[in-house]
């Protein structure tokens, strides 16, 4: 029994006055796999996710996330908070965690609708309930949880803008985590990186794959991160998809060494492809 995917984008088009930013694109996500999505500045990749992620609507086009439950949404029709509860949570090329806020706070605020739900809308948390209570609860060890996981545990009482660069790239991760999804978007969570960050970053998204089962759409355009995790990547163009297949594929394509490195010199591309030379 073929297993369908956790996301489909279908034919989807997206314009700004006379410029076509996504042009007809279509490509699946499977689940528990990670999917890159990998191209040029302007390509179409952020506002790609966009779309997906309800911070912009599709002139055209139809994209189906489907829950492990075996529920589906059409994200088109949806509000962004609503793709949020359903499943979808990203994070964002430019950090925006809560700065003043200390980062077990920041964990604990991407859970407030599970427990707003458990409070009553404040009744039950304000009467101290078991109900209210147990969620409470949950929610401290999920926080818990993932400070372990991304090595914060002992910046848990710091503000989240105090901490350095590479540990807010992993905050963001965390508080994504605690939100609960099913579908991870990561845009760029590599930005700005050293190399042994990158390597951290790798070692902890596979085992949000492998160990957690959560399925991840990923934007980077470090090639050392791309080529070493993702299970498949879609190449854009000015908006188009022009390869898409297993790493192994992706790094040798004409058309990707061609259109996404814009150099005709073929081993220098490869390299860049394999992650042995500078980000693309």
């Amino acid at each position: 029994m073929t297993v369908p995917p956790v996301l489909s984008v279908e034919h989807l088009t997206i314009r700004f006055g006379g410029l076509v930013a996504v042009d007809d694109l279509s490509f699946e996500a499977a689940p528990g796999q990670i999917t890159a999505l990998i191209g040029p500045n302007g390509a179409g990749k952020t506002t790609v996710f966009n779309c997906i992620t309800g911070f912009y609507k599709p002139d055209v086009g139809r994209l189906t996330f489907r829950r492990e439950t075996g529920a589906s949404f059409l994200l088109e029709r949806m509000d962004g908070f609503r793709i949020a509860q359903a499943g979808v949570v990203r994070t964002f090329q430019n950090i925006r965690l809560f700065p003043g806020m200390s980062v077990v706070e920041n964990l604990m605020v991407a859970q407030h609708v599970k427990l707003m739900h458990a409070s009553l809308f404040s009744v039950a948390g304000f009467l101290r309930l078991p109900r209210f209570l147990h969620a409470e609860a949950q929610a401290i060890e999920r926080a818990r949880y993932w400070l372990e996981r991304t090595g914060l545990v002992d910046q848990a009482d710091l503000p989240a803008g105090s901490l350095p660069y590479g540990a807010q790239r992993r905050l963001e991760i965390a508080r994504a985590m605690c939100a609960g999804p099913s579908l991870l978007c990561l845009d760029e969570p590599a930005a700005g990186l050293n190399p042994r960050e990158s390597q951290g970053l790798n070692e902890l998204l596979l085992s949000i794959r492998d160990e957690h089962g959560i399925s991840i759409l990923l934007i980077e355009h470090d090639m050392s991160v791309v080529m070493q995790i993702s299970d498949r990547i879609v190449v854009l163009e000015q908006g188009r998809k022009i390869a898409a297949g297993p790493p192994d594929e992706v790094r040798v394509n004409p058309e990707v060494i061609r259109a996404y490195l814009g150099v005709e010199d073929e081993e220098t591309a490869v390299a860049v492809l394999q992650g042995e030379g500078a980000r693309a």
